[in-house]
């Protein structure tokens, strides 16, 4: 009997001890490397965001999903570029798994490897994307699963997932084929909220939802309603939308070259050009800042999405605004990220690669070309710079070395820029 208790003793002891040694290992951890919140991250010019998609088909369909390899080829060359916040759009399909393992993995591989996500839940109406007339004033059964799947995933991966979005253009009206009322998004961020007061979530895990800059009351004042106030009040923070490419032909006033600059050389005419869609986005952020301050709210206000396309056969194309082409982007980009870095905003640039399965059935419509890099990982004109002073070195996409578009021949990129349209034309 006494050689038993003996040896329980001795159990209990080095059990003790070791549960000792995990402590001081995990403080002594918490010392030297403190975890990264979203409040450290969203504003920080060190952490510098972009939407992201790593779909290289021009389908989402199961069989194609990106895989583990191919989402590390390309958080390396984000990485290098000195991108550290992603945005995804949902978590019904493998990809934001994927991303989430991706991270983890270089993460292990690396301990210095920084990237965290901005997880976001797609909410729907009813019959939204089954042929059906949708239904926007009822909200899709499958938004509850996808919540829970966006819970469930800011729980596995705490060390990365900093921020839940619900809902990605939700709101505008615009989005006529499956948008809701505001009162289906404040549902799910109160849920979200309440998950993370009773501690069933990280108490540093940030909700919002990201939509267009006239859904968060910078616009029409339809939007303007009490249910929207009460959204405004519960998210930790405000994740807006503005596209001046898109405005370009929708709202072109800001975009035609005026009277007064008819005497300009053709650059001066797109430079300028450039600087007022810079002035329009700020002119959507302050509308926005300017509702929620008359709301007697203060709390961030950030740009989930902004971006420019570089190639275009419709609204925004040579028969249209005028507003696409390789050089644009990149003048936009520099002007939004000189912009939001000097005053403190995060910008989740749209987006990091290009896309085609945005529009599948037109290989040159602008949405499948939003992306810094084409789908085979060319680098556009915007990061040229960058491809010379060797950043993406050893780096490649889809086995592909980054290169420049155009095979770093500017003087053929320059000939496809295109000048604005007159105020009269």
């Amino acid at each position: 009997m006494r050689t038993l208790v003996k040896a329980m003793f001795t159990v209990i002891v080095l059990l003790l001890s070791y549960s000792c040694k995990d402590i001081k290992t995990e403080q002594d951890q918490s010392q030297t490397k403190k975890e990264v919140t979203a409040k450290d991250i969203l504003g920080n010019p060190d952490y510098l965001a972009i939407s992201y998609g790593a779909y290289r088909e021009k389908t989402r369909d199961l069989t194609v999903q990106p895989t583990l390899s191919e989402i590390k080829e390309d958080m390396r060359i984000l990485s290098a570029m000195g991108i550290r916040v992603l945005r995804t759009y949902n978590v019904h399909l493998p990809q934001a798994f994927n991303i989430l393992v991706a991270i983890k993995q270089l993460k292990e591989e690396d301990p210095d490897f920084e990237m965290y996500v901005m997880l976001g839940a797609w909410i729907d109406c009813k019959n939204a994307w089954t042929g059906e007339e949708p239904n926007h004033e009822v909200e899709s059964v499958q938004n509850e699963s996808e919540i829970a799947r966006a819970a469930a995933l800011a729980n596995q991966y705490p060390d990365i997932v900093k921020v839940i979005a619900v809902g990605n253009e939700a709101m505008v009206t615009w989005a006529t084929s499956y948008f809701v009322r505001p009162g289906v998004i404040l549902k799910w961020v109160n849920h979200l909220q309440e998950l993370k007061n009773n501690g069933q979530l990280p108490k540093d895990l940030w909700i919002t939802s990201s939509d267009d800059f006239s859904s968060w009351g910078g616009g029409d004042t339809s939007y303007h309603t009490e249910d929207l106030e009460k959204l405004v009040k519960a998210v930790d923070y405000i994740s807006m939308h503005t596209y001046p490419y898109h405005n370009s032909h929708y709202n072109p006033e800001f975009w035609k070259v005026p009277d007064e600059e008819e005497g300009l050389s053709e650059m001066e005419k797109v430079e300028a050009a450039m600087l007022r869609a810079r002035d329009f986005a700020q002119a959507q952020y302050k509308a926005v800042s300017e509702y929620v301050a008359g709301l007697g709210v203060d709390k961030p206000i950030h740009i989930g999405e902004t971006g420019w396309a570089t190639i275009s056969d419709g609204h925004y194309g040579p028969k249209g605004s005028k507003a696409t082409d390789e050089y644009k982007e990149a003048r936009y980009y520099e002007l939004i990220r000189d912009w939001t870095n000097a005053e403190g905003i995060s910008c989740f640039y749209f987006e990091a690669f290009d896309e085609k399965w945005k529009d599948a059935h037109n290989a040159k419509g602008s949405e499948n070309h939003f992306g810094l890099f084409t789908v085979d990982g060319e680098a556009k004109y915007v990061l040229w710079d960058m491809v010379d002073s060797g950043t993406f070195k050893g780096l490649t996409r889809n086995g592909n070395p980054i290169v420049k578009t155009y095979g770093g021949d500017k003087e053929a990129l320059m000939e496809e820029v295109l000048v604005p349209p007159a105020r009269n034309e």
